[in-house]
């Protein structure tokens, strides 16, 4: 074991440690590939985290383990046939090369339609892809806002979206303003709640800490087992959780 500024190092596993205005200490292994971190109080000593880390260690290889063995989605090549997934279900896409703007849309219940130009490169294609689910995206997430602010009893300032590496959300609790991953617009929209209610609850509190799980057990009782969800979903073939 070995420490580095504001790292701890078990068993080849570096933990980053953030100090930060808590009472305890919260540990968390994140998506999609098994970054750790541990929330401590502003003066704990190194040696206390140590232990507490110590203490969770299987814990934390299981959770490791269960990312990178988590389903990665290959990559799209935008072919008739190919899979891609809305809203928590697999369509089939239909490329039809016509004249005329790129358009996308859903017939059906198994299958999306995309127009291209003949000839058009697939990083058209993917980008065409990405503003699609953008599109949509944007027209669930308005509903929901007023739905989990009347609920929770926040008000947030601004909310986008945008392709995030790390994290399925993020929240600025000072300019009260909401960001969801792109990535959600593929996933169930339960999932898509969970995690906007999960933001939200930053408005009340700022830290994972326990006042921040009960708040979450209030407003979304079964927010774990939507978290659970979320995570075992395959994600993006770039490796881009929660």
């Amino acid at each position: 074991m070995s420490t580095d500024s504001e790292h701890i190092i078990l068993s080849n596993i570096s933990i980053e440690i953030n100090r930060k205005p808590i009472k305890n200490m919260h540990l968390s292994v994140h998506p999609p590939n098994g970054r750790v971190s541990i929330s401590v109080p502003q003066d704990r000593d190194l040696d206390v985290i140590r232990l507490f880390a110590i203490s969770k260690l299987a814990w934390i290889k299981k959770q490791i383990k269960s990312f990178e063995e988590q389903e990665r989605e290959t990559e799209r090549i935008y072919v008739s046939g190919e899979t891609h997934f809305f809203q928590g279900k697999r369509f089939l896409l239909k490329l039809i090369e016509e004249e005329g703007p790129t358009h996308i849309s859903i017939k059906g219940t198994k299958t999306i339609i995309m127009r291209v130009r003949p000839g058009i490169s697939k990083d058209d294609k993917a980008r065409a892809m990405k503003e699609w689910y953008r599109k949509e995206l944007k027209k669930l997430i308005p509903d929901l806002i007023d739905k989990w602010e009347s609920v929770i009893a926040v008000k947030s300032s601004a909310w986008g979206i945008k392709q995030m590496k790390t994290k399925w959300g993020s929240c600025n609790p000072d300019a009260k303003r909401i960001w969801l991953n792109l990535e959600l617009a593929k996933k169930p929209k339960i999932c898509l709640e969970y995690i906007l209610v999960h933001e939200l609850v930053h408005l009340h509190e700022r830290n994972h800490n326990d006042r921040f799980v009960s708040l979450m057990d209030q407003f979304m009782p079964h927010w774990r087992r939507h978290r659970d969800v979320l995570n075992s979903l395959p994600i993006f073939h770039n490796d881009w959780g929660y």
